[in-house]
């Protein structure tokens, strides 16, 4: 997830003002705690970003229609609560609910451990999204429910479109490569980018390139597919794109693409609701559309931070309570037009026409290195040094082969 400022007080009391008005009516009784008090839980959370406002809000409202459960959000960086959570859980300590990392495979970590809760039969988790579930069930039980969803779409510059003659997004991966090529100025020493796309210290964007072409990185059964005919096919004309057509910078950072873009010197990017309102007050003419289509049909990349409960907690019971109105229609109608982002389920209709652009794409959203334990090894190892090498001229088979090799070894895969 891409790293933000923290945001201001007085954002977060007016969205919480507007969230009391959407959720009015919307919760329940709590249970009671010892002696009559309310129970108290603690969230820890990495949420700095501008849309913390909007998650602020929500607990904010969930205390004022709970009486008996009182919850408090204990906002501190992801690496923290990486180091701290497993020995605060493995003890019996730390907090009722935590979000332990961006990365929904930190799920498999804390079940191993025996320190997270199971959620079966104790939330809804029906309307969620099947990629969102699948992520967050381990051997058949579901242990964590989406803290928020997003999906990645293309933000396009219209100003830039219509210079060039283009009069609408692109709808197809053919679309997508031409326009890029057209969109970008100056030959060897750009002017103008087509794209920007960053390779590390963010939100993949490589993935969903290959996606479209009907290729992968990993399979299911955890053996490699990164040299796959389709992925290669992909990492070709991409890397090949970026390499020899310049249509986007080599080497950057989520926030290096997000600057590029936002200081209007490139004409499109692959982004999640988080950058719209930034874009927008950086004075673009934002336009927002589906990911161009490909072989494959629609697919984009999905974006979920997993909520769990602490199975050695106190309270327990105030903390599925918590869930539950965390995840339900209302809340998460609210929530959506809080801050932007689509809800976490799919049975809520979004007006926002912007918000449901990332809305629509849910049911065919995936994840990204999902339900492999060892993803983080290999996004960090394998794939993020796979992209810098081929966008730098490196031969796109042999490195792909090379990839696959290394993946195997991580995962233990014997092909």
């Amino acid at each position: 997830m891409k790293t933000y400022a923290k945001a201001d007080r007085l954002g977060a009391v007016a969205l919480a003002a507007g969230l009391a008005l959407a959720l009015a009516g919307c919760g329940g009784s709590g249970s009671s705690g010892s002696g009559g008090g309310p129970v108290h839980l603690t969230l820890w959370t990495g949420f700095t970003g501008p849309d913390r406002p909007a998650y602020e809000a929500l607990i904010a409202q969930f205390n004022a229609s709970h009486k008996d459960v009182q919850v408090s959000m204990d906002v501190q960086p992801w690496d923290t609560i990486g180091q701290k959570l497993p020995v605060a859980w493995a003890t019996g300590q730390g907090p009722d609910l935590a979000t332990p990392n961006f990365d929904p495979g930190v799920v498999q970590t804390y079940v191993k451990a025996g320190s997270a809760l199971p959620l079966d039969g104790k939330i809804d988790a029906s309307a969620f999204p099947p990629a969102v579930t699948k992520a967050f069930t381990v051997d058949g039980s579901l242990y964590a429910a989406p803290a928020n969803l997003a999906t990645l779409v293309l933000y396009y510059n219209k100003t830039m479109f219509t210079a060039a003659g283009i009069t609408q997004a692109p709808k197809t991966q053919d679309d997508f490569v031409a326009d890029a090529k057209k969109l970008t100025l100056g030959g060897a020493d750009p002017t103008q980018f087509g794209i920007s796309l960053a390779d590390h210290s963010t939100i993949q964007m490589w993935p969903i390139l290959q996606w479209m072409n009907s290729g992968d990185i990993v399979g299911s059964d955890g053996c490699a597919t990164i040299d796959s005919a389709a992925s290669v096919g992909a990492l070709k004309t991409w890397a090949g794109l970026v390499a020899n057509d310049h249509v986007s910078p080599v080497g950057q950072t989520g926030a290096d693409a997000d600057t590029l873009f936002a200081s209007k010197k490139a004409a499109m990017e692959l982004n999640g609701p988080w950058a719209a309102d930034g874009f927008r007050k950086a004075g673009i003419d934002l336009g927002i559309a589906p990911v161009p289509v490909g072989p494959a049909g629609p697919v984009t990349l999905a974006s979920t931070v997993p909520l769990m409960v602490a199975k050695g907690g106190k309270h327990q019971a105030q903390a599925l309570e918590f869930i539950n109105y965390w995840t339900s229609k209302d809340a998460q109608a609210a929530f959506s037009k809080a801050s932007g982002f689509p809800p976490s389920r799919t049975d809520v209709t979004v007006a926002d026409p912007s918000v449901a652009v990332f809305a629509q794409a849910l049911p065919y959203a995936r994840l990204y290195l999902s339900g492999i334990a060892q993803s983080s090894q290999i996004d960090s190892d394998v794939y993020t040094q796979l992209i810098g090498k081929i966008t730098r001229g490196a031969n796109v088979q042999s490195s792909a082969n090379d990839a696959a090799k290394a993946i195997d070894g991580i995962t233990g895969c014997k092909q």
